[in-house]
């Protein structure tokens, strides 16, 4: 079967102003399908990779240097994982993911702090991250289109700070809008769930 473009877990006009209606239409309705639609066009005749999961499209793209499929599939992969980061309802992290925070950060605040500084200074196009490593957490940043299922990373959260993501609501202030997202629009339960090592599989497709 074709691969989809993943319904949002939220409505549009939820965030009001912080992530406006139109971001998410044309983010999730134009760029995200514009990946789906190009996936699906560039595996259509290749038998190897036909009706496997978009995990192995992007696995096998990789290591075949096939860059457009790699690009395509792998931002279908990114974008899924992002949407699930994202909740119209303020959240705080608990438990044991507050624990692990002020243990590999020292405080949730610094953690923020941290994250906010990868994802600012990142030049061009990118995801930043926040990962988890033997039982301590880290935060990373990748490149363009490039996703952890090819570096072997266990992702918690992610923001992505391509232009698309904050031009319609933030312009070229791309530390207002990681300011906005970290403060106000984290979903901490997601974030939480993947501590299980089974983040990768949350946004994958059959």
């Amino acid at each position: 079967m074709p691969f989809i473009l993943p319904e949002l877990p939220y409505d549009e006009i939820s965030f009001g102003g912080l992530i406006s209606a139109e971001t998410f239409d044309f983010h999730h309705g134009k760029h995200h399908k514009a990946y789906v639609d190009r996936t699906n066009a560039l595996v259509a005749n290749d038998v190897a990779l036909s009706g496997a999961p978009l995990s192995k499209v992007i696995t096998v793209a990789k290591a075949k240097g096939n860059t457009q499929l790699f690009k395509n599939a792998a931002q279908i992969w990114n974008h899924s994982f992002y949407w699930q980061c994202l909740t119209p309802e303020k959240q705080a992290p608990s438990g044991q993911l507050k624990t692990m925070i002020d243990e590999s950060f020292g405080s949730v605040e610094k953690l923020l702090a941290k994250f906010k500084e990868e994802a600012v200074a990142h030049f061009a196009s990118g995801w930043a991250w926040l990962i988890v490593d033997g039982g301590t957490l880290k935060i990373t940043w990748l490149h363009d289109a490039d996703t952890p299922l090819v570096h072997d990373m266990k992702p918690l959260l992610t923001i992505d700070v391509w232009e698309h993501a904050y031009y319609i609501d933030y312009r070229n202030a791309r530390p207002d809008y990681v300011d906005a997202l970290l403060a106000n629009a984290i979903n901490w339960e997601f974030v939480a769930e993947n501590l299980d090592g089974q983040g990768l599989s949350r946004a994958d497709q059959s």
